[in-house]
């Protein structure tokens, strides 16, 4: 089909139905009457042909609606993809940044709680306490010990 301009097969078409209407109506001239039945296969075959391409144009031309609707689509869901990207990396970098100070927190409430116990480096209950919570990434409670 992409071999040829889409007029071509407009002109076969046209052609076989001029064809088809000279060998009937144009009977009374001799050299259409003479050769009116090799006319008239040329021309029907010229019709079946343009009527065969103009199908073929016709479903080639709804295909490349279909493609250039999807196409469409796809952009659209490209780009909320994108907005929906830059929301997951704020929302990690919002994550990272609480599990820090929360980790932050910890480790000063540990500083300050080993401080406060002599040299013979026995492990507090509190310390164990804000271990465990590091480890479970939960909120050291301070007023319990």
């Amino acid at each position: 089909m992409n071999f040829l301009p889409a007029w071509v097969f407009h002109a076969i078409l046209t052609l076989g139905i001029l064809g088809l209407l000279a060998s009937v109506v144009l009977k009374f001239i001799p050299f259409i009457s003479t050769y009116r039945i090799p006319l008239q296969v040329g021309a029907l075959l010229l019709t079946i042909a343009g009527v065969w391409y103009e199908g073929a144009i016709s479903n080639q031309a709804a295909w490349e609606a279909k493609v250039a609707a999807l196409e469409l689509k796809v952009k659209a869901a490209e780009a909320e993809a994108a907005r929906e990207n830059v929301k997951i990396v704020e929302k990690i970098v919002i994550q990272t940044k609480k599990v820090k100070e929360k980790g932050d927190d910890i480790i000063t409430y540990v500083d300050r709680e080993v401080i406060k116990y002599d040299n013979t480096c026995p492990i507090p209950v509190v310390v164990i306490k804000a271990l465990n919570a590091a480890a479970l990434n939960q909120a050291v409670e301070e007023g319990k010990k």
